[in-house]
């Protein structure tokens, strides 16, 4: 049972971060454009949680761009450690 539970939590993360990975392409690609793309707005509405408690822990200065790349690293670090953890259960 932990195993599935782990499992699916490590699938959830890792749609997380690709959908934080597509907006950064899409970010990139589209530019200014990017907010009246329906695929940017559908990845915006995905990482619209994980990108909020990460800006509440840095300082109101910090760039929208600093939060997604912070998000993603954060993202990255629990995925490898569910990937960890999975293997040693």
């Amino acid at each position: 049972m932990s195993l599935f539970l782990i499992s699916a939590l490590r699938a959830i993360v890792e749609m997380l971060g690709l959908c934080l990975i597509g907006q950064g392409m899409l970010y990139l690609i589209a530019g200014r454009q990017r907010a009246g793309n329906r695929v940017y707005q559908l990845f915006s509405l995905i990482t619209k949680t994980p990108r909020r408690i990460v800006a509440t822990v840095l300082p109101r200065s910090a760039s929208e761009v600093l939060v997604g790349i912070l998000t993603f690293a954060i993202v990255l670090i629990l995925w490898l450690g569910l990937a960890f953890v999975r293997k040693f259960v």
